[in-house]
């Protein structure tokens, strides 16, 4: 039974090069800028959920 593919590769043109990717010795450090926007984000979280437990606990939807 004769073959499909034949068994020796077929030559491509413009082939490109591998390249592994570039490799990070060296971590970047935090800014602080986004250590202060996660605590802000956190501090506005949570005041909402204590705004909702109080209007769900006092009764009232709309003070």
């Amino acid at each position: 039974m004769p073959r499909a593919l034949p068994a020796r590769r077929i030559s491509r043109h413009r082939l490109m090069l591998h390249r592994p990717p570039p490799r990070r010795s060296v971590s970047q450090p935090v800014r602080t800028s986004d250590l202060v926007l996660a605590l802000l984000g956190v501090v506005l979280l949570g005041g909402f959920a204590l705004l909702a437990a109080y209007a769900l606990t006092s009764g009232m939807l709309v003070p």
